[in-house]
């Protein structure tokens, strides 16, 4: 089954800003590897008069970090519990064993939205997804749940941003019997799957 949500108002920044931020989205897809530092020379190069604190500000925004350890991009929480990643090296051979998860930013002509999505590891189903205006935990919960009545897995990995670590989603996640697995910090591909998911969504039907 699969379930999505489209009620939403797409977030508003002026022309110039979302210009850059589509522009920085479409390196990063390509280039997940580059943080505020690389982005910034690429920027430059590509004709945009741009320094790295304006990069690092429309990342954290769109909710983007490079795979190397570097400035806190990602919007972690300080009183957020963090759990530890249990897929490494693990074998996948069935349907609901494991399941991740993660937000994505979507460039519109005159804004942008967030989407989040719940696939399934062992067949790549997308288990269910919702798209917000805003990167606040709710959107996130109500894939989750929306996600749950069809079943619960055994491993639910994510990333650690602050949506994720929240008391309200790990509880949840918790009362299903379930363990918690978190992507290192920087280590965007911990999460390889859902990553080639956003690829195919941009490059196949956003066409970006």
């Amino acid at each position: 089954m699969f379930w999505g949500s489209l009620h939403y108002h797409p977030a508003e920044e002026n022309t110039e800003t979302l210009e850059l931020m589509h522009h920085i989205d479409r390196q990063y897809t390509r280039t997940p590897f580059y943080g505020s530092r690389r982005m910034t020379v690429y920027l430059n190069g590509a004709g945009y008069e741009v320094n790295r604190k304006r990069v690092q500000r429309l990342m954290r925004l769109m909710g983007v970090e490079g795979m190397a350890s570097g400035p806190k991009t990602s919007q972690l929480h300080p009183a957020h519990a963090i759990y530890p990643y249990l897929l490494r090296d693990l074998v996948i051979t069935r349907p609901n064993q494991v399941w991740c998860t993660d937000v994505t930013y979507l460039p519109l002509p005159r804004g942008f939205l967030f989407l989040v999505a719940i696939l399934d590891w062992f067949s790549r189903y997308v288990v269910a997804w919702k798209v917000s205006d805003t990167q606040d935990a709710a959107f996130c919960l109500e894939a989750q749940e929306q996600a749950f009545t069809y079943w619960c897995p055994e491993i639910f990995n994510s990333d650690q941003g602050c949506q994720f670590t929240s008391d309200a989603f790990t509880s949840r996640l918790l009362a299903t019997g379930g363990q918690i697995s978190m992507d290192g910090r920087g280590r965007v591909f911990d999460n390889i799957f859902i990553e080639r998911l956003w690829r195919t969504v941009k490059y196949v039907y956003m066409c970006i």
